[in-house]
């Protein structure tokens, strides 16, 4: 009695699955004969990786911004991510593990030519320019109206960025067009935020910040006392363009940070890179996605509107993509190739 229990119970149990449906999917109905089957969806190339620099910065929220629109309008594909900023973001095409980068113009030479921050690291040549997109201005800020000038920091505590940074070079090159070193100041080294916040507590008198004006750091700190930039006279921005070509005049508008006065400084752009394995059509379809698709792009990000062809195209220091020198043309602007 017992094993014909047991059978009933195991037939009752294989019913019920059957019932369910069982574990097993059943067989997916042959297509009719006339029924043509559906193509695949085409592949149309490997991801590119874009690193960009810290989630709270201009980087990685313009380049947010760039990789999707490329990819929505080309056929490539391109994914921001976050980076540490312009010397790892060289370092990380070069190793191989991103395709495409946003850097500093000046970062950039120093690789290429093995100088300054890559003198100990090593010459890094392994890419080539995509294109310019905006100016990031040398900021010397600070909450003395006495300091005038940069010849004014003489003796002063000021803070020149972290060491060994792109702001740390880009202070000692403006101080050295004057005439001044390391030695000549007081030199503290700290990133944009410690810096306000120590002009803030009165434990430094100037700073240098190297960001696209208006930088949060800098209004953030007009917000609780007055603060001033410093300008750089003709004569100066001369002699520093003549050894350093890779940065150019700026003026910052007065009313960026609610100043009485315009400020003239230097700036250097902020320019994408590409590893020179990156495909020429890719290269292509990165510019064409940018530069046919400012307005877009513009609504997303306030950095479209500073958008410019001849801007683009105005690097020096670093040859252009063939990909990228390929849409140039196109628009009969001749850039530089290796």
């Amino acid at each position: 009695m017992k094993k014909i229990l047991a059978m009933l119970l195991a037939l009752m149990m294989v019913l019920s699955l059957a019932a369910c449906g069982g574990s097993e999917a059943p067989e997916a109905e042959a297509p009719e004969a006339d029924a043509p089957a559906e193509a695949p969806a085409e592949f149309t190339g490997e991801e590119l990786k874009f690193t960009t620099g810290g989630s709270q910065g201009t980087y990685y929220g313009f380049g947010s911004v760039l990789a999707g629109q490329i990819t929505s309008s080309t056929d490539s594909t391109i994914t921001a991510v976050e980076g540490a900023g312009s010397q790892a973001n060289i370092e990380l095409l070069d190793s191989g593990d991103m395709d495409v980068a946003f850097v500093q113009s000046d970062v950039m030479a120093y690789a290429y030519d093995g100088t300054n921050l890559f003198a100990d690291f090593g010459k890094i040549d392994c890419f080539s320019t995509i294109a310019a997109l905006y100016m990031e201005q040398v900021q010397i800020v600070t909450c003395d109206p006495t300091i005038k000038t940069v010849a004014d920091l003489e003796g002063k505590s000021v803070s020149i960025g972290a060491s060994g940074s792109g702001v740390y070079y880009n202070a000692i090159d403006v101080l050295g067009a004057y005439g001044l070193t390391e030695e000549d100041i007081n030199p503290t080294y700290q990133n944009f935020g410690d810096s306000a916040e120590a002009l803030q507590d009165g434990k430094i008198d100037a700073a240098f910040v190297v960001a696209g004006a208006p930088t949060t750091a800098i209004t953030s700190l007009a917000a609780s006392k007055p603060v001033y930039l410093v300008s750089l006279d003709d004569e100066h921005i001369d002699a520093l363009l003549e050894v350093s070509p890779y940065y150019s005049k700026n003026v910052i508008p007065a009313d960026v940070y609610g100043l009485e006065e315009d400020c003239t400084t230097v700036a250097v752009g902020a320019v994408v890179i590409a590893n020179d394995t990156v495909s020429e059509e890719d290269a292509y379809n990165i510019v064409s996605g940018i530069f046919e698709n400012v307005e877009t792009i513009t609504t997303s990000h306030a950095k479209g509107a500073e958008l410019d062809l001849d801007f683009a195209a105005s690097v020096t220091s670093v040859p252009y993509h063939p990909g990228a020198a390929k849409y140039f043309a196109e628009k009969n602007i001749e850039v530089p190739t290796k």
